[in-house]
């Protein structure tokens, strides 16, 4: 049961950010705005569930969810993830949010200095 709840976890907390990041800024009318035009997209069926595309991620790609974005293109909605999976790689990910395919993978290797023996 507790793994069940700490693998959730993350998709609790980045579905939290996602909500949060909407609400607020420098201009919150405009981002009311977005936040309103989202919510009548998943209304409407226009996008997946935030939920839904996580468990994708989380299934194809394992790692801790450090950011998630839902941007208007003008090809449609896109849900862009920041993953850091377990080798300490940051993986950006660019999805349909419509139908949730990947459409790009980039992937930042730790560039870390491993620290001497003996110090």
């Amino acid at each position: 049961m507790l793994g069940k709840f700490s693998c959730k976890l993350p998709m609790a907390l980045a579905a939290t950010l996602i909500l949060a990041s909407l609400g607020m800024g420098a201009s919150q009318a405009g981002d009311n705005h977005d936040h309103d035009r989202a919510r009548r997209a998943l209304e409407a069926g226009e996008i997946l569930p935030l939920r839904t595309i996580l468990e994708r991620v989380e299934h194809d790609h394992p790692g801790r969810v450090m950011e998630v974005d839902l941007e208007r293109k003008d090809t449609g909605w896109r849900y862009e993830i920041k993953l850091l999976r377990g080798d300490g790689a940051l993986i950006k990910l660019k999805i349909d949010a419509r139908d949730g395919t990947v459409l790009g993978i980039k992937e930042k290797n730790d560039k870390s200095i491993p620290l001497e023996k003996g110090r």
